[in-house]
């Protein structure tokens, strides 16, 4: 058993995938033409690190109530951790491709982490090791 997708609302889709494979360095895994339950078009648009099987779905909000859960998927909270092996590394390049940071770094008991924003404004841990 295992988790394989996490959903994201996004308001775009193109804006959202520029994001987290331009700007994290993610893999578009799948963007393919689908349909909503009533039969409306969508895409289902797949990203995920390299290497990794958790893949997150990027959703494209879809009427009031699921816009309103655009960057407010977890209340406000950290709800979303971006494991890394060279901490240094992938804040300088997330930094330069204009990643919002809302906390410097600091080192914790766990490790190194940063509080960023996604795209559509969810808040996420960067981590590392100590």
């Amino acid at each position: 058993m295992r988790i394989d997708l996490v959903t994201i609302i996004v308001a775009d889709y193109d804006e959202a995938i520029d994001f987290f494979v331009h700007s994290l360095g993610f893999e578009l895994a799948e963007d393919s033409p689908s349909l909503t339950n009533d039969g409306r078009p969508k895409r289902w648009v797949v990203v995920r690190p390299p290497g990794a099987g958790t893949g997150l779905l990027l959703a494209r909000a879809d009427g009031d109530h699921q816009s309103a859960a655009v960057g407010n998927q977890v209340a406000g909270r950290v709800g979303f951790f971006l494991q890394v092996e060279d901490f240094d590394e992938a804040f300088a390049r997330m930094s330069a491709a204009g990643v919002e940071f809302v906390t410097e770094p600091r080192t914790e008991p766990y490790g190194r982490v940063a509080v960023f924003l996604d795209v559509a404004g969810n808040r996420w841990d960067l981590l590392g090791p100590r």
